[in-house]
């Protein structure tokens, strides 16, 4: 019989005293915790020869003739992308660099390593970037990984002590908050120089529809040609930078002899969790083939364009910049932030948008104004509370919502439900859907694709990259799958008699729409918390 224990008068003292004291060894080994001084980074660089690949050849083949250019195709659904990425990494044949904020230790992370690996096997160089936000407990997988002679990994602003869990590394770094909430939010693949994937998808199950809890609605684009090398020089910068640590300088060798760190690496990515997707059937919402099926055909089917490619400097990642501090907005041209509101502002008739999470802050209620007044219409798609993976992201957002409507901003909010209901852009089942596209239509011809929200987080403290493509064909792609989330899958927000908020559920046929007066698809307690946490949350940190 187990033994029971009487609550005594004692037992909250105790309670305190052990917080107390884990508290003050928190901040002892805080104190104690450090990155490493003497770092050895072996320079390296994009290949110069990705031309003469049979990819290379291919993307040369299929482009048209006369100025340079650069060839897209985008991928809105999920299966489509990881396949795209993964007959990538099986075409390679001199280099992959693969840059992310997150590859997760699940089947999708995994599988996308062993693609990495088996390209390494061919003799290919492989490089791979990862911030070190999420990385907790997988330095055994990141390390076998990095045992191959042709592979390199390294982490972005590491964590330096207490890597085994996400809680022990945060205190460890507790006197180090400055730094290491500040990461690396870039998202990049590119093959042998002339081929690649960016946009807004991380490596995890949830990007890709394999999530039994909810999945996201995201956008990446196929890109090749011109800008490619542009790409590749962005990954340089950060590969090449004092803020990137190699893997070999933070998890100490464990005598493992190569071999028996290829094993373990097969060991922790095979078994009865191993991913074996299914080629991608029919074609995708825009009517494209999986691309395994074009390049076996030796055609590569893309829209050509001019293409402008732009990252933010590593550096921003560890420091506060002007806006930080409440001065004017005037960051580098060559950032993200910069041109998103260069093209912004300049339009002349139609803006769409969609970001996952929206705090315009200063600067973007100033951007919002000044085109509202030159008479351009602005619509904006992002997550409702009930869809938001960031609630409170939430409560920065609704501080805006009444004057975005009252500036005459269309706005929708994404619904789980009639994601759910709607097939356009896969089966969800039982799993919630919720949007972490990132992206821009301005004037239908110029397209913004990249790994930037649209709030202080993005803005101001972690780094971004990101492409605008001037193409009217793009444009209207994206206007039209923007299209389907507003007409399947959103809340049209309004402003009622009284000025409170109101979503429009539209009715199908000639039923009239439904009119809802508080946060659709939540429960009081979640509303509840909201309310009891808004005072205490700082914008600049969301």
């Amino acid at each position: 019989m187990p033994k029971l224990h009487r609550r005594t008068a004692y037992q909250p003292h105790v309670r305190w005293l052990a917080w107390l004291l884990l508290g003050i060894a928190a901040l002892f080994m805080a104190g104690c915790a450090g990155l490493p001084s003497e770092v050895q980074r072996k320079p390296s660089t994009a290949i110069s020869d990705g031309a003469d690949t049979r990819l290379g050849r291919l993307v040369k083949a299929s482009a048209p003739p006369g100025e340079p250019l650069s060839g897209f195709r985008l991928l809105p659904m999920p299966q489509f992308s990881l396949h795209a990425r993964v007959e990538l990494a099986r075409r390679a044949q001199r280099s992959i660099d693969v840059q992310y904020y997150l590859v997760q230790n699940d089947e999708t992370g995994r599988y996308l390593l062993r693609a990495l690996r088996d390209a390494a096997d061919r003799g290919v160089r492989v490089r791979l970037l990862v911030d070190d936000l999420y990385t907790a407990g997988a330095d055994p997988l990141f390390s076998s990984f990095a045992s191959h002679p042709n592979v390199e990994v390294r982490f972005f602003n590491p964590f330096p002590a207490g890597r085994e869990r996400f809680g022990t590394r945060w205190a460890w770094s507790i006197l180090d908050f400055d730094r290491v909430h500040r990461r690396m939010h870039n998202k990049l693949y590119v093959v042998d120089n002339t081929i690649g994937v960016m946009g807004g998808r991380n490596m995890a199950n949830e990007y890709f529809l394999r999530d039994g809890g909810s999945n996201f609605i995201d956008i990446d684009t196929l890109v090749a040609g011109e800008v490619v090398p542009r790409l590749s020089s962005l990954f340089d910068m950060y590969w090449n930078s004092p803020y990137v640590y190699p893997i070999e300088s933070l998890v100490p060798p464990t005598g493992e002899t190569r071999q028996q760190l290829r094993e373990r690496f097969d060991r922790l990515t095979t078994g009865p969790e191993e991913l074996h997707p299914e080629v991608p059937g029919s074609t995708d919402l825009l009517g494209n083939n999986p691309l395994a099926k074009d390049l076996d055909a030796g055609e590569l089917k893309l829209v050509w364009a001019r293409a402008e490619a732009y990252a933010d400097p590593p550096a921003k990642a560890l420091g506060q910049t002007d806006e930080a501090r409440g001065l004017p907005a005037d960051e580098s041209k060559d950032s993200v932030l910069y041109n998103v509101r260069r093209y912004l502002r300049g339009a002349e008739n139609e803006i769409m948008q969609t970001t996952p999470y929206l705090i315009p802050g200063r600067g973007g209620m100033e951007t919002i104004r000044l085109v509202r007044g030159n008479g351009v219409s602005y619509t904006i798609v992002t997550n409702s509370l009930a869809a938001t993976d960031e609630s409170l992201v939430h409560i920065g957002y609704r501080r805006y919502r009444a004057e975005m409507l009252r500036l005459g901003v269309e706005l929708y909010e994404l619904s789980p439900k009639r994601v759910e209901q709607t097939r356009r852009f896969g089966m969800y089942g039982s799993a919630s859907g919720r949007l972490h596209g990132k992206s821009a239509v301005v004037d239908r011809k110029i397209v913004f694709i990249g790994s930037m929200n649209f709030d202080p987080r993005s803005m101001l403290h972690n780094t971004e990259v990101g492409i605008f493509i001037f193409s009217p064909q793009i444009a209207q792609q994206l206007t039209s799958l923007i299209g389907f989330i507003r007409l399947d899958g959103a809340y049209q927000l309004q402003l009622g008699p009284k000025g409170a908020i109101e979503w429009v559920s539209p009715a199908s046929g000639d039923a009239a729409d439904t009119i809802l007066h508080q946060e659709p698809e939540t429960d009081f307690w979640s509303r509840w918390k909201l309310e009891l946490l808004a005072p205490l949350v700082p914008e600049s940190l969301l």
